[in-house]
């Protein structure tokens, strides 16, 4: 092996070591990818957890300045091929290999630009906010699952934004204590924290199962290599939709819901086995 390729690949163990430490749930989906897409997905993990990590976490530095200067070194290591940034020297190989457009790159960023300043949301913020932090990536890593095929992923990008949008209206459901008492924010638009209701949970869900029965055709008709681990994390969330359907308003606001170590294990073995059996 030669020195470059040293380079390459432990700048892309990086990445999977950001993968492992942050997301035990999203790292276990991604080894059950053929291996030639587990390191790119790691790289577009890396990317956008520290990007995340900048505006969620690092509260006492500067961080309007740290996101600039990510946005700065990122597109500098996608026009020069290279970064000693081993995340961002992972991700542009990503970029470059699999024709990940900057479009997406800045949507993206753009919304982490949001999470800097805006508390509340109305519905354009919340729906761009929606694309740019959640559909996109669905659309880089379906970039990589089609592996150039751009009919196929032209066929597959709507269903891809809608299981990417899914998953993220969850995650504020799940966190909606957390961001507003650590972050001050309410991302769903015209719900009021402090007087949440039932019928603003329903509301919410409906938009939320409105999301999953339209990506689900579309995990159907994933590549090969790719469909079971994006299918495990479908049934991860769902179940974790189907807990807090369940819950009143007020626990859900005071609570954040998980799945269990074990009940994790029996989606994984129960999805094999409907994988197998092409019965998804």
């Amino acid at each position: 092996m030669d020195h470059l390729q040293l380079f390459h690949n432990t700048c892309f163990e990086c990445s999977s070591l950001i993968t492992r430490r942050y997301s035990t749930s999203f790292s276990m989906g991604i080894r059950l990818f053929h291996k030639r897409f587990r390191a790119p997905i790691c790289g577009i993990y890396g990317f956008v957890r520290f990007a995340d990590e900048i505006v969620d976490t690092f509260h006492e530095y500067p961080k309007e300045a740290l996101l600039k200067r990510f946005r700065e070194d990122t597109y500098r290591a996608i026009d020069e091929g290279i970064s000693l940034n081993p995340v961002l020297h992972s991700f542009q190989q990503v970029v470059h290999r699999y024709g990940i457009g900057n479009d997406l790159i800045e949507a993206f960023l753009c919304s982490m630009e949001m999470d800097l300043t805006n508390a509340t949301y109305d519905n354009g913020s919340y729906d761009a906010y929606i694309y740019g932090s959640a559909e996109v990536v669905g659309l880089m890593c379906l970039r990589v699952f089609c592996e150039g095929d751009t009919d196929r992923y032209e066929q597959l990008k709507a269903p891809a934004r809608s299981l990417g949008a899914a998953f993220q209206k969850i995650n504020f459901l799940r966190d909606i204590k957390s961001d507003f008492d650590e972050r001050g924010r309410i991302y769903f638009p015209g719900v009021d924290f402090s007087r949440f209701t039932n019928e603003d949970k329903r509301n919410i869900e409906s938009d939320i199962k409105a999301d999953f029965d339209a990506a689900l055709d579309g995990i159907r008709r994933l590549p090969d290599g790719s469909r079971f681990g994006v299918y495990l994390a479908y049934k991860y969330y769902t179940h974790l939709f189907k807990k807090i359907r369940n819950a009143p308003a007020q626990r859900v606001a005071q609570e954040r819901f998980r799945l269990s170590d074990k009940r994790k294990v029996y989606l994984l073995f129960s999805s094999a086995l409907r994988h197998q059996l092409n019965f998804l």
